[in-house]
């Protein structure tokens, strides 16, 4: 039986596909969910880690001492931890964030949300997450959960995707679109 739905593709999907499997029959989604949300914030915040998920320098063993030993420390559960050491065997630590962001998919379709992509500049505090999540789902009519990124490339405003529709409002798209009217 597909749980993916067809939500997730992909290699990521695949791996973000078992991994959910697994927690949903152990009753572990939010757990795992949890522990997905410690390892994404060590992406975004420790150049260290994002380093040993991506460079091709550290080897298999290296990398799967390391994995795990930044899992403790972490504070991951046992299925997650047992799962990095899976993707680090398989020398596929690269595509963490990508298998983060898919089981959050799957997680938010079992629990009968729709996954909005959030792009901004700047972090958005927890008030600005609670008006984001209330305008979109009073927009498409059902709950919603945000899959937040910071990229501070787009100087500031949104980026939305939901399903194929993204709505741009990023301050470096407006720029973008003045200079090209400017040219004539």
């Amino acid at each position: 039986m597909d749980i993916s739905g067809g939500i997730v593709t992909g290699l990521a999907g695949r791996y973000a596909t078992a991994l959910f499997g697994l927690a949903r029959d152990q009753k572990q989604i939010d757990t795992v969910s949890q522990s997905l949300m410690k390892l994404r914030a060590a992406l975004r915040d420790s150049a260290d880690f994002a380093t040993l998920t991506t460079s091709p320098l550290i080897g298999r063993e290296q990398g799967m001492k390391a994995i795990l030993a930044a899992a403790d420390t972490l504070g991951v559960d046992p299925l997650t931890r047992n799962f990095l050491g899976v993707l680090a065997r398989a020398r596929r630590l690269a595509i963490l964030d990508t298998v983060i962001r898919d089981f959050n998919a799957l997680a938010a379709h079992a629990r009968g949300e729709t996954t909005a992509e959030v792009t901004s500049a700047h972090p958005l505090d927890d008030d600005q997450v609670a008006a984001l999540k209330a305008k979109l789902t009073a927009s498409l009519g059902r709950d919603v959960s945000v899959d937040l990124r910071v990229d501070p490339s787009i100087l500031g405003g949104l980026i939305v995707r939901v399903g194929s529709r993204m709505t741009d409002s990023s301050i470096r798209t407006k720029l973008d679109n003045l200079a090209l009217a400017m040219k004539g």
